[in-house]
């Protein structure tokens, strides 16, 4: 659907990389978190509301992902507690892979990156929500680096390097419980706006079968956890519709798991009518039985038919044990065009969610980041805090959520990252360790790079990384790592997962730069602990 190409404009396509060395991830442990085997309704209550981190991890500069590439803020765990606090149960984590994915056969994922997503990934987790995370960009024909395309003629190698990619991510979370749930793709689709077409629907169904039996075979929690699968653009008439869908068959689950009982869920998306909930005019800007000008109310796509279609996937999905995922739904801010906008972007919102739960489906909002005219953006990322609380509280109420009164747990930081490095003692005899530099990606006036730190022939519990540029440049976002600079020096040190590294053993951290002239690599020193 036309969502998506809104969505992509609507970010903001160049912004000042904000400095933020990576927040320390809250390690799980090497055992499973234990696995609570929810129903279908379970599960859809249990969820609550949703929100989406649009316009962050599924962004990408070239083919490239990155963080702050559509102009959105690094995420950090204070945002995330501001978006709990507001009532939110369940974030949906878009992201995309792109450029990091290696070459075959093994289409290796990049580490730093994939780090980077648990990271993210854990300031929800941890903090007790839902986390759906999914394989978002890589299938859009607009986005440069594509390659999970239906309609291409080299459906073997997309399928082999989809299998593969899948197998890492799966791997990378195995030990997580059902509070994260894996989505197989997003809007797949021709990038035709009409009928499905064969064979690429046939091709998006085996995406789905290959996605289900791949994390299913990766063992542990993986063989119980809720999936999520889509349709054709995740149209809700092409996936219940006779036009070609096919449920992904569920072999390798876990016996543990009742026979009458489903462990697949279906993805849809809502924007209808588009004129009022993504269309860039002045005309249509209000919605539903409370509209006071008929004139800028569309003539189609109102509470009747949404309510006829969600009742389409409760009869052909949530009426067999399948639950349904509203992994979007929306609309953009008209106010400049019609003041009352807003009221009527909380109707949307609030029906589309009580029609929702009316027929057995969970939601979530999406939220682009941007704030202003055409924007999704519920929350000021930036400035942590809350810009359309009219809408918020229209979703809770629908949900059935009163939004807490007590502020998030963490505040942003207000100064920047202390420069200075602390006083170090010298590591136990015979611990070393070595670290290589290399630039993965380049443009104008930025680059991006990655550090293997390797031990020596001792096991080392710790490690710091220095070394300084001579040719201008700054680090200026970094992930598996805490990262400090004072002037052209630069520290990189461990965080909690990372530090602990068996003999001969690496780990590899990631960052962006800015660079004004000659991206020259700097000598690295290493210090083990």
């Amino acid at each position: 659907m036309r969502s998506r190409l809104r969505k992509i404009q609507l970010a903001f396509l160049a912004g000042v990389l904000a400095f933020a060395g990576s927040a320390a991830l809250v390690a799980n442990s090497a055992s499973a978190d234990s696995m609570v085997q929810l129903n279908a309704s379970q599960l859809v209550a249990d969820m609550g509301a949703g929100w989406n981190l649009g316009n962050s991890l599924e962004a990408s500069n070239n083919g490239t992902p990155g963080e702050t590439a559509w102009g959105n803020p690094v995420v950090t765990q204070a945002f995330i507690d501001r978006v709990k606090a507001s009532g939110f149960k369940t974030i949906r984590i878009p992201i995309s892979y792109l450029g990091y994915i290696g070459s075959g056969p093994n289409y290796t994922v990049n580490s730093s990156w994939l780090n980077r997503i648990q990271e993210v990934v854990n300031y929800a987790y941890n903090r007790g929500l839902y986390v759906l995370i999914n394989m978002h960009g890589d299938g859009y024909k607009t986005v440069n680096g594509s390659w999970l395309i239906c309609d291409s003629s080299n459906q073997t190698t997309i399928k082999d390097k989809y299998q593969k990619v899948w197998q890492q991510v799966a791997t990378k979370f195995q030990s997580y419980s059902e509070h994260l749930i894996f989505e197989s793709m997003n809007e797949e689709f021709d990038g035709q706006y009409g009928n499905p077409t064969q064979p690429c629907y046939s091709n998006i169904n085996a995406y789905n079968q290959a996605f289900v039996d791949t994390v299913r075979r990766t063992g542990g929690n993986n063989a119980s956890r809720w999936l999520l699968v889509p349709g054709w653009n995740t149209n809700i008439d092409y996936t219940t519709g006779n036009y070609g869908f096919v449920l992904p068959t569920d072999q390798y689950r876990s016996s543990s798991i009742p026979a009458n009982e489903q462990r697949l869920m279906i993805s849809v998306h809502y924007y209808d009518p588009w004129d009022f909930t993504g269309e860039e005019n002045t005309t249509i800007t209000q919605w539903g039985p409370n509209a006071t000008n008929s004139a800028r109310k569309s003539t189609w796509g109102q509470q009747d038919y949404m309510d006829a279609q969600l009742k389409k996937v409760n009869t052909s999905f949530v009426s067999r044990g399948y639950p349904v995922f509203v992994g979007e739904y929306g609309s953009i801010d008209k106010t400049s065009f019609d003041s009352t906008n807003n009221r009527y972007r909380a109707d949307y919102a609030r029906t589309l969610v009580a029609t929702a739960k009316k027929y057995g489906a969970a939601t979530a909002y999406w939220d682009n980041g941007y704030n202003g005219q055409y924007g999704f953006g519920l929350f000021n990322r930036s400035a942590v805090t809350v810009t359309q609380q009219g809408i918020i509280d229209a979703i809770m109420s629908a949900v059935g959520t009163t939004p807490p009164t007590t502020p998030p747990v963490t505040t942003p930081p207000t100064t920047p990252p202390v420069t200075t490095p602390p006083v170090t003692t010298p590591p136990p005899a015979g611990r070393s360790c070595s670290a290589s530099y290399t630039v993965v990606g380049s443009w104008q006036g930025g680059f991006q790079a990655e550090v293997k730190v390797t031990a020596g022939g001792s096991a080392i519990s710790g490690w710091t990384v220095t070394w300084t540029y001579a040719n201008g440049q700054q680090v200026t976002q970094a992930w598996g790592a805490t990262v400090t600079a004072s002037g052209s020096a630069v520290t990189a040190r461990n965080v909690s997962y990372n530090g602990a590294i068996s003999a001969g053993g690496s780990t590899t951290f990631g960052f962006l730069g800015s660079s004004t002239g000659t991206n020259s690599v700097p000598s690295l020193s290493c210090t083990a602990s």
